[in-house]
């Protein structure tokens, strides 16, 4: 199984568009470090990829990967698009991907029901094209494709349901992708805000985990002046603290940990920044956009 991260930052991306944080004016700065926003393509043999989420970002991120390019005519190695949550920045670019002949879609049933009757993004795409929708349930295994196995776990979180849908159950989701032949796991897990119990179960035994790494501090952008929320507030568990996740993974014995979704705040997003060396000495790591992985 090949794995490779499209894009490895939060929402607005690193650096944000209205930001003059210490990080986003070092990443201008260096433009090589500047990011997209978080989303990951996995495939079992190289020719059918799956897309997990769509960010704002993805024309950019399939035209700077070979293997999503189309061939002579418009059919396309992308397969489906799996879907963590609503958030904007995870299924805005459902809507640049209208060109499509069809798009299969995985998704919970929270999920369908905020983007049809809370954003409206999923009954704008069907009136451009056939959307093929399966349905993702928490728990339960599905085959992608030979080889390729899929299980989503429910991800608790109580940031605030912006589009009223008015669902709790299956809002977020973490995927565990298995290679049948090889029998390597992978978790995508981009937003949590606690690691549970039973999350922990879900990690338990994966070769690699890319986990949320939105913010090193709790109180990250309220220090900044830019937010009145903390991370944890905003749905995300952060890296450094007594019960952050730097302190937490190392117990749980797992393969590659790799910090993906990074907030344009976080000093991580810059090499040579005491935070970044912290976390490399424990072992862990930071992913950049074009990342691969053979799992």
């Amino acid at each position: 199984m090949l794995v490779r991260v499209l894009g490895s930052a939060a929402g607005g991306g690193s650096p944000q568009w209205n930001c003059g944080c210490p990080v986003c004016a070092a990443v201008r700065a260096r433009p090589g470090l500047a990011r997209t926003q978080s989303s990951v393509v996995v495939s079992a043999d190289r020719r059918r990829w799956f897309l997990i989420n769509a960010s704002p970002d993805v024309p950019t991120q399939i035209e700077d990967f070979p293997g999503l390019h189309p061939h002579d005519d418009r059919t396309t190695p992308l397969e489906a698009v799996l879907l963590t949550d609503a958030e904007l920045d995870h299924t805005l670019g459902l809507l640049l991907l209208r060109e499509a002949r069809a798009l299969r879609l995985y998704a919970t049933p929270a999920v369908r029901k905020t983007l049809s009757d809370g954003s409206g993004i999923l009954r704008t795409l069907e009136r451009y094209c056939p959307v093929e929708w399966r349905a993702v349930l928490p728990g339960t295994g599905f085959a992608l494709a030979d080889g390729l196995s899929c299980r989503a776990f429910g991800v608790p979180t109580t940031k605030r349901d912006r589009f009223g849908a008015g669902v709790d159950h299956g809002r977020v989701v973490g995927y565990r992708l298995t290679d049948e032949r090889g029998g390597g796991s992978l978790v995508y897990l981009p937003c949590v805000q606690s690691l549970t119990a039973a999350l922990r179960v879900e990690l338990e035994g994966c070769a690699c985990l890319l986990i949320d790494g939105t913010c090193w501090h709790d109180d990250e952008l309220i220090r900044l002046g830019l937010a009145r929320k903390t991370s944890r507030e905003m749905g995300h568990l952060p890296i450094d603290g007594p019960d952050g996740s730097l302190a937490q993974l190392p117990s749980l014995g797992l393969g590659r940990t790799i910090f993906v979704h990074m907030n344009n705040t976080n000093p991580i997003l810059l090499e040579d920044t005491p935070e970044r060396r912290t976390l490399e000495e424990s072992g862990m790591e930071v992913a950049m956009d074009g990342l691969e992985i053979q799992v």
